[in-house]
């Protein structure tokens, strides 16, 4: 009888740890990574981050986007740099977090490399320099020409200061002596609705969140201020091409970890998100948004962000362009 007991309980126990081990396997998968962007919803940066935590959650590994805007997006990155690292919370950022802000603000709370660890290059993309109604030219020469006419200049928008799309602004500004009033905004989502309405004549924005004004006749495109045209929209001419060599502005998304994450948790982050951003759907999803894929290693972020530091300390006391 005793022995009986003594058996039982020891199975008890058995099958009790092995539901244990069990749950603690699986909780992992069961709480979601949690994708922090530093903007409001709407433009480049949100869709990537929604398109990815889609195929995630589709895949099994459940994802959520969190949008968390203000500061030129300081915001959002210090909430992820002060976050457990433990791979659930990430930063979806675009060189303004971590390449211009920090040659542009004199008293950044974070440091790109000190505070991070870089997961994965996810995509670069294009920005273009988009009007609205107001501007009735049709080429950058024209838009320089009708700022320069007004005494008080042309206003235009940006997702921030700092931010890539203001960086681009102050880079024609600067180029081509156009006298350009900058406002900013918590994001491109809010960007473009003023440009829609009227309140700024222009901003540079990804096609992610212009295109479809364009395609309705809403909006217009004057050029893409990067090194060569975007090859989904082959018509649209280089800022360079249109006269002024000097401004070229790239802009890459990538996604970040806290800088305590260990090393193997980044390595399986990395090849979890590079098999999503390199699913066929994925990869046509974005690129008809204007989003080229890299999806490269983490040494290959890391390589790059700190090249992107450099180039933008460059570009930045070239414009001399300042927070507000």
């Amino acid at each position: 009888m005793g022995v009986t007991i003594r058996a039982t309980v020891r199975l008890v126990a058995a099958a009790l740890a092995l539901f244990a081990a069990g749950a603690e396997a699986q909780s992992p998968a069961a709480k979601p990574i949690r994708f922090v962007v530093p903007f409001g919803p709407g433009g480049g940066i949100d869709v990537l981050a929604r398109s990815l935590s889609q195929k995630m959650s589709e895949r099994g590994r459940l994802a959520m986007v969190d949008n968390r805007p203000g500061a030129s997006g300081i915001v959002g990155v210090e909430l992820v740099m002060k976050a457990p690292a433990d791979g659930f919370t990430l930063l979806v950022a675009d060189s303004g977090h971590f390449a211009i802000n920090p040659n542009i603000h004199p008293k950044l709370p974070y440091d790109p490399l000190r505070d991070f660890a870089p997961v994965v290059e996810a995509a670069n993309t294009h920005l273009f320099l988009t009007v609205g109604a107001a501007f009735s030219g049709s080429s950058v020469g024209e838009f320089v020409a009708m700022s320069k006419s007004r005494p008080d200049g042309l206003l235009y928008g940006s997702s921030g200061n700092g931010s890539p799309h203001h960086l681009a602004m102050e880079m024609l500004r600067v180029t081509s002596g156009a006298n350009l009033v900058h406002v900013p905004y918590k994001g491109v989502a809010q960007a473009v609705p003023a440009l829609l309405a009227g309140d700024v004549v222009a901003l540079f924005a990804g096609a992610s969140s212009t295109l479809a004004h364009v395609k309705a006749g809403k909006l217009r495109m004057l050029a893409v201020v990067s090194e060569k045209r975007a090859g989904f929209l082959p018509n649209i001419p280089t800022v360079a091409e249109s006269g002024y060599p000097a401004c070229v502005v790239g802009n890459t998304i990538g996604i970040l970890a806290p800088k305590a994450t260990p090393a193997e948790m980044v390595r399986e982050l990395n090849s979890a998100l590079t098999q999503v951003l390199r699913l066929p759907e994925m990869t046509s999803r974005l690129a008809e948004l204007g989003l080229d894929i890299a999806a490269g290693t983490p040494e290959q972020f890391g390589l790059s962000i700190r090249l992107q530091l450099e180039k933008y300390a460059k570009l930045v006391k070239m414009s001399g362009a300042k927070v507000d």
